[in-house]
């Protein structure tokens, strides 16, 4: 992972129009006009301000770039409450580029986003999926994270599926006490 530049506003909205095409392919109005979703100069503003405050990062394999995703504390107006916008980092714009699809590349970039939750002291990494994609909701869930609620019908947006899953589900516990030397008993003693 690598902190995306300015310079990869091109290759992110790129990604954007390759998964589109690839959704509506298989009959999705995902990211489509159509299905209320943000043109692609909208998208690429959005971007633009997520990368000049270095919320956006580009997950690379041998040197070639494999996905991005956009990490903050900012979400679509209604769909989490100021209280779950308090204890978590939310994930925009993670998109995989499909010559890379199947390496578990997401799965990494959720994984960053974890590690920023961490070093901010998250307890929740949060999501909107767009709602009407199930293979969308069901790849969240296979990543480990749960359906919190489909957001109310007024909230801006078609992205109304909210997942999440907690900050620490991803590292194992840190061992605060020191390791204890083991003492084996001898034989016809209890230990003591």
């Amino acid at each position: 992972m690598r902190p995306a530049t300015l310079g990869d506003l091109p290759l992110i909205c790129r990604l954007r129009v390759q998964r589109t095409a690839w959704l509506t392919a298989r009959g999705s109005d995902q990211w489509t006009v159509a299905g209320r979703g943000r043109p692609i100069e909208i998208f690429a503003g959005a971007v633009g301000r997520a990368l000049d405050a270095g919320e956006t990062w580009i997950a690379e394999v041998d040197g070639a770039a494999a996905g991005t995703i956009t990490v903050n504390q900012r979400a679509d107006r209604g769909l989490w409450t100021p209280w779950e916008l308090a204890e978590s980092l939310i994930v925009h714009f993670m998109i995989v580029d499909l010559h890379f699809a199947g390496l578990r590349i997401g799965h990494r970039m959720l994984e960053h986003a974890a590690r920023l939750a961490d070093q901010k002291h998250r307890d929740w990494v949060r999501l909107d999926a767009w709602t009407a994609n199930r293979d969308l909701h069901d790849y969240y869930r296979r990543a480990g994270f749960t359906l919190a609620r489909i957001a109310d019908p007024l909230a801006s947006g078609p992205s109304c599926a909210l997942f999440e899953r907690r900050t620490d589900s991803w590292f194992p516990p840190v061992c605060r006490h020191p390791r204890r030397r083991q003492v084996r008993p001898v034989a016809g003693q209890l230990p003591g």
